[in-house]
């Protein structure tokens, strides 16, 4: 078990913080192994009705760490990282985002199978997969679009851009912004006032809204076969050298 996700129970809510900030929350596959069984005990756990994902540092993800996916995943069984996102995806309870930092990658889209994602002012929000050679995750490519539209969802995948709390609150991408002072008294209320609401009419509630599990199963086995094969490729070794010795990266 990892020391870089904290997971904290009481008052019926779940709160799992990324606690990396020497990488800026970058998660490594420990990290998503250590979420995934949180997110699935949670599920399973009739005394527990709202988990929270959050960070006490000024990053809430910078994303995967690419160091450490570069080793290749442990053992024969499924990888972390797609333990994680099924399990996300899977959830039949409450997921609350609160983003106290930047979003990058998996931070944004996370936040996609969250049913409430809050933000502080400075919070921020990119997916900048094409940047690093490979393709949209977590059924993102299917969700990002449904909750933007396909024009938005473009401009933020094929340019990589930076999004503000601001900015992603106008496009309908998270529920609601606070000052940074206050963020962290006001998610905590909000999620605890889901954790103690009435839990059936809450997982109703989610089913009803949430009604494509199959269809978002099927876009995230897409991409995860494409985003597999991207990270063999050239494209995406030469994005990571490009980044490491930050210049602009050249494709033949």
């Amino acid at each position: 078990m990892t020391n870089h996700i904290i997971i904290e129970a009481a008052d019926r809510l779940v709160t799992v913080k990324f606690n990396r900030p020497e990488k800026k929350n970058a998660i490594t596959q420990d990290m998503y192994q250590a979420m995934a069984d949180a997110v699935n005990a949670y599920a399973a756990d009739d005394t527990n009705r709202a988990l929270m994902f959050t960070a006490d540092s000024d990053y809430f993800t910078s994303g995967n760490d690419l160091q450490d996916f570069a080793m290749g995943s442990r053992g024969d069984g499924i990888p972390p990282v797609a333990q994680f996102l099924y399990a996300i995806k899977d959830c039949p309870k409450p997921m609350i985002a609160a983003v106290n930092g930047p979003a990058i990658g998996v931070g944004l889209t996370l936040t996609l199978h969250c049913d409430l994602v809050y933000a502080a002012q400075s919070a921020t929000f990119a997916a900048p997969f094409v940047k690093l050679g490979v393709v949209p995750e977590a059924a993102s490519s299917m969700l990002l679009p449904a909750a933007i539209g396909m024009a938005a969802a473009n401009d933020v995948f094929m340019t990589g851009r930076t999004l503000t709390s601001d900015e992603a609150l106008r496009m309908g991408l998270i529920s609601r912004v606070f000052e940074d002072g206050e963020f962290a008294a006001e998610t905590q209320a909000l999620a605890l006032l889901v954790a103690n609401a009435a839990p059936n009419a809450m997982r109703h509630a989610k089913a009803l809204v949430r009604n494509q599990n199959e269809a978002v199963t099927e876009c995230m086995n897409a991409e995860s076969e494409i985003f597999a094969a991207q990270l063999q490729s050239p494209e995406f070794g030469e994005s990571v050298a490009a980044m490491m010795a930050k210049r602009p990266a050249v494709y033949p």
